[in-house]
C-alpha cells in the first residue's frame, strides 16, 4: 500500500530534500504552504501536489485535510516544517510580529497535529515529525519570540508523544542546531563545512519515521560537527 506524506510549510531547502527523498521511497507527497506558486518546480520534479494553507488558521488547516481526504491523500507521515522568526530587544519588539511567530511555530503545529491525529487514530498508525531549533531548548538574548515559539513547540511534541505513542502514532521533535545549507542566502548559510546539509537532515527524518515501535525516538538533535553546544 502506498504511503502518503504531508509536508506543511513547504519550500526550498529541507522541505525540498524531504519531498525528493519521500518520493524516492515510493511515497505520494503533498506540500502545503501559503504560497503554492513557489512549489511549482518541486512539484514537477517529484510529482507532489501542492495545497494552499495558512497553518496558523484553524479553518485553513481543516480545509487542507478535507482536500487531502477528497484526493485520497490523508497522510501516514506529517512533517511540520512551518516557521516564523523575529528578533530584537524586548523593549522594541513589535507585538504583531511576535504574535505571528507564536501562531506559526506553536499554534499551527497543534492545529496540524490535531487534524492529522484524528485520521491516524482511526487507521491505528502514523508519524508526526516536527522541525524545532536550538532556540527550543535555550533562549538566546534578543530572541525571545523565537524561543517562546520553539519552547512551546517542544512542549507540544513531548505531550503528544506521551499521549499518542501508546496508540501507535510516532511523534518526534527535531532540534536543528545550526544553519541549514542554502547557498543562495549568502554567508553564513553558504558554507558546506559549517552548515547542515538538507539532504542529510532528510535522511534522519526518514530513519526516525521508519523506526520499529519497540525503539522509538521522541527527540533528536542534529548539528554540524563544528557547531558549539
Amino acid at each position: 500500500m502506498t504511503e502518503h506524506a504531508l509536508i506543511v510549510g513547504a519550500g526550498p531547502g529541507l522541505s525540498a530534500s524531504l519531498a525528493k527523498l519521500f518520493t524516492d521511497e515510493g511515497m505520494t507527497v503533498s506540500l502545503a504552504a501559503r504560497d503554492t506558486e513557489k512549489l511549482s518546480t518541486l512539484c514537477k520534479e517529484t510529482g507532489a501536489q501542492a495545497f494552499g494553507c495558512d497553518a496558523s488558521d484553524p479553518q485553513s488547516v481543516e480545509h487542507l485535510f478535507q482536500r487531502l481526504d477528497e484526493n485520497e491523500r490523508l497522510p501516514d507521515i506529517v512533517v511540520y516544517n512551518a516557521g516564523a522568526y523575529t528578533r530584537g530587544p524586548v523593549t522594541d519588539l513589535d507585538v504583531e510580529a511576535v504574535r505571528n511567530v507564536l501562531m506559526v511555530n506553536a499554534l499551527g503545529a497543534m492545529l496540524v497535529a490535531r487534524q492529522a491525529a484524528r485520521h491516524m487514530l482511526e487507521q491505528g498508525s502514523g508519524a508526526l515529525l516536527f522541525t524545532g531549533a536550538s532556540a527550543g531548548v535555550k533562549g538566546y538574548a534578543q530572541s525571545a519570540p523565537f524561543a517562546m515559539g520553539k519552547f512551546a513547540l517542544r512542549g507540544l511534541c513531548q505531550s503528544l508523544a506521551r499521549e499518542l505513542s501508546p496508540k501507535n502514532i510516532h511523534v518526534a521533535h527535531f532540534v536543528i542546531d545550526g544553519c541549514i545549507l542554502q547557498p543562495e542566502r549568502g554567508a553564513p548559510f553558504d558554507d558546506p563545512d559549517t552548515t547542515l546539509h538538507p539532504d542529510e537532515i532528510a535522511k534522519t527524518y526518514l530513519a526516525i519515521a521508519k523506526q520499529d515501535r519497540s525503539a522509538w525516538t521522541w527527540e533528536v538533535e542534529l548539528r554540524p560537527s563544528v557547531e558549539d553546544f
